[in-house]
Parts: structure tokens; C-alpha cells; sequence
């Protein structure tokens, strides 16, 4: 018994701590898989000891500490029970209609509106007390600050970032952030409105808690946030639940987690009762409502297989152990690599020398993720020197969660420079197909690539490229004509691939509006000297350009103000031929007009983007509503907003972004 009770505070001490990383945005301790193993270990010890301890994950719900202004819940946000097993699904059902939607992987905020106002934003904290944000509404997507109904209405959803926002983030902030969920919980904590909003958290509802309308039919529920212009969580409506019907669903669900068809991160499903009714009838049992719903998770498939080696690789700030293993078959590929995270769980999992016996999984259908180690050979080592550079490395034990991590001593060391590296041959930037920022770590990690320049020197290797496992002669061919082929880039895109900071795509057309590239760097060289003479903020050189500012103008001077970014720059110049941004239109759908964009999109991502789409058809965008606008753009056409009633009142047609396309589009 004794045992039994020091292993259960044991697995409450690490699945709590696992919980506070977790919900909090901090580095993840343990995977899901992990997570939900010693979770049921937990509760399995609990019903043969007959014993609970007082802080026990199995009664009470994991908890976010956002800092802030508590506020109690009007309606409890409980836990979902949670199943692996379809068959258990159909039983719960009971033969009547559910709906199956995505469980989103983010940051739960319970939003109110009275008689069509926003009046709280409220995080899900404990589930029973969270931390009132309602000053961030803005800064947050999919929250309105006004809708089209009367009286009290409650509304759950997910704070989420999506994989490509959460990539284009991190690679442009510097960031370390360990995936999009991380990111977003980590952002409510941020004093600065604007600065959550750069992050592109979009707030997606997945239920009416409560309304005074007589809806008791959770999909018609959904259906009318949607028409309020709510953008709810994608779902499948399941009428007569047996295995087969069900199954058919969640293939699905999974395949478009398979192929990444689906933007947002997700960890499981979520099923409910389309009976809103009768799903209010179950009784609550530990830290969930028995019919409330249930959490259906995805049965990861497992190998056991044999490791090879630990590879260090050194990416970023941190130099990462990756296993090696004899290949095995998971969920349709072959896998013969994945990540071990960092030295804690590396520790944790007991990771031994060649030789130790490991199970494999992938989670959620698409990670690779080493899970057990059921015999442990030899012994792990820690490398002393940068795999990279060889300079000698040093164990950072996080003061947050204790997690400790191996880093490069070298602030110089190349592989620091890899997400750098994958903006400057991203899309936006250089648009060089076929370089991953795996293949750029690869490079960079056999000593081929330290600087931008490098990557026009790819050539010499290209033998000992078409050799590398997951690569050939074909694929090395390809690389390089992309790289050819890249040698001639327009001037805004060279900007943005220098990882100027604050320098998005936007920010360099507008600098190379007032000045040709030359002309730019050169003012900002002579700029940079005469103010490191006199020691003074360079704030005002560009502040003058529309739309730039002193902030902005002070980070692209400082930056060719660094002789190592001069000298960069001038070694990778000599390598390209550089066109002038075409500033002229490439279509005249919009010409001569003025649109204001106000309010949430849903067909383009952002706003940039629409704004880019007009300007490309030969449009203006404005920042307020004058007499020279001529359409103002807002999804929520009936809103009182400032925008709208000053667009009514000097007779502006106002647009749904639907409208615009019908009108708009080439």
C-alpha cells in the first residue's frame, strides 16, 4: 500500500507540474500520450486504494494563472470524460443524434454578450474562477464587439493560432516557442494589446452555453452563432450512432489531420448530444459532467524497435537530442527518427546508449514521438561541444519549469541563425522551393551553410547531397535550380529575407516606395554612422515614409548600422541580380478606388492580405472613413461601429467581404 500511495504522489506531482507548463506557455514536460498514461495509472490507483489525494488532477480541472482580475464562471467550465475506443462512444450515445467536432488545441475563453454588446471575456482558469481579459478583445479575432441579438448570451470557444501563423510568428519575432498552443497561452499574459494582435489568435466558438432563445437543438445552436457572424467550430452531424456510421466520421476527422488539411492545432475530438436538454440531466462525477460531452482522443499506434544513436542537432538556441532508430511502419509511412525534446525527457524516459528497446508513436496521426523505453543499453551522454561549431556547450535548467536544455556557449554559432535562414528562403522572401528548415538544419549541421550567402555556394555539395537519405539526384537537381532561379529577386522581397526586425513585406514596399534599394541602404549607412557618432536614437531617418514610424525606422538603421550585417549583406548581394519592386498594378479591378477595412475576415487570412489584393488591382486602402472613401469593408454590415455610421452618414456603400469578392474579384 505503501508503494502504491508514493507512486500516486508521485504521478500527481508530475502530471501537475505537466499541467502548469502546459496551460500556461511554458515548454511542454510530457507528451499527450504520456500525459493520458499516468493520468489513468493515476486514477486506476486511486479506486484499488479506495484513497484521493487533496491535489489530485483526477478532481479538479487543470488551470491556466493568466494574471489579472479573477471572476467566478456563471457556468462552470468542466473537464470532458475522455475515450480511446469507438465502441465506448456509440455506448455513451445511447442511440441518440451527436455531433462530432474538433478539439481544438488552445486556450479556452468564455465570452458574454447583453442585448448585442460584448460586456466579458473571461478565461477558463480552474473552471470555476478564471482572469477577466475583456481589455484584449481587440487585439483577439472572431470576438465582436457587437452582434445582432437581444439579451444574455454565453458562448465557449478556443483561443487558437494556426500552424502557418504560429511558423510565420516565431520565425519573425526570434521567439522560442515550442508549437501554436504554447504561443497562444503564452500571449494573454502580454501587457500590449498590439503585440497579441501580431500573434493572430483567432477565437473559435464550439458552444452556446447559454441564450434566452428557445434553441434546444445544439447544431441549430451553432448554426445561429454562425448567422450572427460567429465563425464556430468545424463539426458532423451523427443521427443514428452505431460503430460503422461513427467510425466513418472520425475517418474524417482524421484524415484531414493526416494530410494537414486542417490550419489549427487539435488534440482530439469532441462529441455531444444534439439534446442540449438531456445532455443537462447527467450528474457530475469528479471534474466532468457525464453527459456533457466527451473527449475522444485518437488510439496512437505503437512500435517497439531498437535505438541506433542520439543525434544532437543544433537548432535555434538549443542543441536537441533526436533518436535514431531502426525504421518502423506507424500509421502508413516508414519512421525512422524523432525527437526527444531536451535532457529532462530524455532523463524521464530513461534513454540509454545504442542498443536500448524504445516505443515509437506518431502522435495525433502526424509527430513522431518516443513514449517508453522498455530496456535500457548503455549509457546517455551529454556532448560537451556544439555539434555545429564546437564550441563548448552549456545545461540551462529553466527557472519556470525546471526543464533543462543544452545550449551553444558561441553567441556566433551558425545554426543559431536557422530561423533567419528559413524566412530568407521562404515564399515571402528569396522563394527557394525544396529547403525545409530540416534540410536547412541538416545543412548547417554538416558545416555547408553559416551565412545567406552560403546557400549560393550549395552547388559544390551537390554530390554528396544526392546521397543523402531522402534526397537523390532528382531532388538535388531541383534544389538547385530553385537557387538558380532565385539569383534574380525583386527588392522587397530581398528586404524581407535579411530578417530586418519589424520588416514584414509591407514595411519594405513602403521603405522602397521613397527610395530605390541603394539609395535605402546607403542613407542608412550614412544615417547609422553619423548617429553612432553623436550616440543618438536613429528613430527619425524613415519615421517620414507613411506608414513606417520612428519604431520602425530606428530597427532598420540599427540593423546596417552591425558591420557583420553589412558585410553579409554586401557577400550576398554579389550573388543576386535585383529587379525593382514593381510598384504598378498587376490588374485594374479596383482602380481609382478607396476601400476602409474594418472588422474580422474570413475568405483572406488577414487584412495585409486583402489589402495586398486591392492594391494589386490598382486600390487604395485607408486607415479612417473620409469624404474620398468609396466603399468601406466590414463583415458585420449592420454593426454601430464608428466606422459604419460615419460611412452611413456621408453615404459610403458598405460591403461584406462576400460583396467584395463578387464585385472585386478578377
Amino acid at each position: 500500500m505503501d508503494d502504491n500511495i508514493q507512486r500516486m504522489e508521485q504521478l500527481v506531482r508530475e502530471l501537475n507540474e505537466a499541467s502548469k507548463t502546459y496551460y500556461n506557455g511554458l515548454a511542454e514536460q510530457m507528451t499527450d500520450y504520456e500525459w493520458d498514461r499516468r493520468f489513468d495509472e493515476l486514477k486506476q490507483l486511486e479506486a484499488e486504494t479506495g484513497t484521493t489525494l487533496p491535489d489530485s488532477p483526477t478532481q479538479r480541472v487543470s488551470e491556466d494563472t493568466i494574471t489579472g482580475q479573477k471572476e467566478e464562471h456563471e457556468f462552470a467550465a468542466l473537464s470532458l470524460a475522455k475515450t480511446k475506443k469507438v465502441d465506448e462512444l456509440v455506448k455513451w450515445a445511447e442511440g441518440r443524434p451527436i455531433w462530432i467536432s474538433w478539439k481544438l488545441d488552445g486556450l479556452t475563453l468564455v465570452v458574454t454578450y447583453d442585448d448585442g454588446r460584448l460586456t466579458k471575456i473571461v478565461t477558463r482558469g480552474n473552471g470555476h474562477i478564471g482572469t477577466n481579459i475583456t481589455h484584449l478583445a481587440q487585439a483577439i479575432s472572431g470576438i465582436p464587439a457587437e452582434i445582432k441579438a437581444t439579451g444574455h448570451i454565453v458562448i465557449r470557444g478556443e483561443a487558437v493560432i494556426s500552424y502557418d501563423d504560429f511558423e510565420r510568428y516565431v520565425m519573425e519575432s526570434g521567439e522560442d516557442y515550442a508549437n501554436p498552443r504554447n504561443l497562444a497561452s503564452g500571449s494573454l499574459s502580454v501587457k500590449d494589446p498590439q503585440d497579441i494582435k501580431d500573434r493572430h489568435i483567432r477565437w473559435i466558438p464550439f458552444t452556446l452555453v447559454f441564450t434566452e432563445q428557445n434553441i434546444n437543438s445544439w447544431g441549430e445552436r451553432m448554426d445561429w452563432l454562425d448567422q450572427l457572424g460567429f465563425n464556430t467550430v468545424e463539426r458532423r452531424l451523427v443521427n443514428m450512432p452505431e460503430e460503422g456510421s461513427v467510425d466513418g466520421v472520425i475517418n474524417v476527422f482524421t484524415n484531414e489531420v493526416t494530410s494537414k488539411q486542417n490550419p489549427f492545432p487539435v488534440d482530439g475530438l469532441v462529441v455531444c448530444y444534439d439534446d442540449t436538454a438531456y445532455a443537462q440531466t447527467g450528474s457530475v462525477t469528479g471534474h466532468h459532467a457525464t453527459r456533457a460531452g466527451l473527449a475522444f482522443k485518437w488510439q496512437d499506434e505503437a512500435a517497439d524497435t531498437m535505438l541506433k544513436e542520439v543525434e544532437w542537432s543544433c537548432a535555434a538556441s538549443t542543441i536537441s537530442p533526436v533518436a535514431v532508430f531502426q525504421p518502423v511502419e506507424l500509421e502508413g509511412t516508414t519512421v525512422k527518427r524523432a525527437s526527444l525534446c531536451n535532457i529532462s525527457e530524455c532523463e524521464r524516459l530513461g534513454i540509454g546508449g545504442p542498443g536500448t528497446q524504445i516505443s515509437v508513436i506518431k502522435a495525433n496521426k502526424i509527430i513522431p514521438k518516443v513514449i517508453a523505453v522498455t530496456q535500457s543499453i548503455g549509457t546517455f551522454i551529454v556532448p560537451d561541444e556544439c555539434p555545429v561549431c564546437h564550441a563548448a556547450t552549456q545545461i540551462v535548467v529553466s527557472e519556470a519549469s525546471g526543464t533543462k536544455t543544452l545550449r551553444c556557449t558561441n553567441p556566433d554559432c551558425a545554426a543559431k541563425q536557422l530561423r533567419k535562414l528559413a524566412r530568407f528562403v521562404s515564399k515571402e522572401g528569396m522563394n527557394i522551393d525544396g529547403i525545409s528548415e530540416q534540410t536547412l538544419a541538416k545543412f548547417i549541421n554538416l558545416g555547408w551553410i553559416s551565412e545567406y550567402a552560403d546557400i549560393y555556394e550549395l552547388r559544390k555539395h551537390i554530390f554528396e547531397l544526392s546521397r543523402m537519405e531522402g534526397f537523390g539526384e532528382k531532388s538535388a537537381s531541383n534544389i538547385m535550380r530553385s537557387i538558380d532561379r532565385s539569383r534574380e529577386v525583386e527588392a522587397h522581397r530581398l528586404l524581407f529575407a535579411l530578417n530586418i526586425p519589424l520588416c514584414g513585406l509591407d514595411v519594405c514596399k513602403r521603405l522602397l516606395s521613397a527610395y530605390p534599394l541603394d539609395d535605402l541602404v546607403n542613407e542608412a549607412v550614412k544615417q547609422s554612422n553619423d548617429l553612432f557618432a553623436t550616440q543618438a536614437e536613429p528613430q527619425e531617418v524613415f519615421a517620414h515614409v507613411n506608414g513606417i514610424g520612428p519604431e520602425k525606422s530606428a530597427q532598420f538603421v540599427l540593423w546596417f548600422r552591425n558591420s557583420g550585417n553589412m558585410e553579409r549583406y554586401r557577400r550576398l548581394k554579389e550573388k543576386l541580380t535585383i529587379k525593382a519592386t514593381a510598384l504598378t498594378p498587376t490588374g485594374n479591378a479596383c482602380e481609382g478606388l478607396t476601400f476602409v477595412i474594418t472588422g474580422d475576415l474570413h475568405h483572406y487570412k488577414n487584412r495585409n492580405e486583402l489589402k495586398t489584393y486591392i492594391e494589386s488591382q490598382g486600390g487604395k486602402v485607408a486607415s479612417a472613413v473620409s469624404g474620398s472613401t468609396s466603399y468601406l469593408i466590414n463583415n458585420d454590415v449592420t454593426s454601430t461601429s464608428g466606422k459604419n455610421k460615419k460611412a452611413q452618414q456621408l453615404g459610403i456603400p458598405i460591403l461584406s467581404e462576400d460583396d467584395f469578392i463578387t464585385h472585386f474579384s478578377e
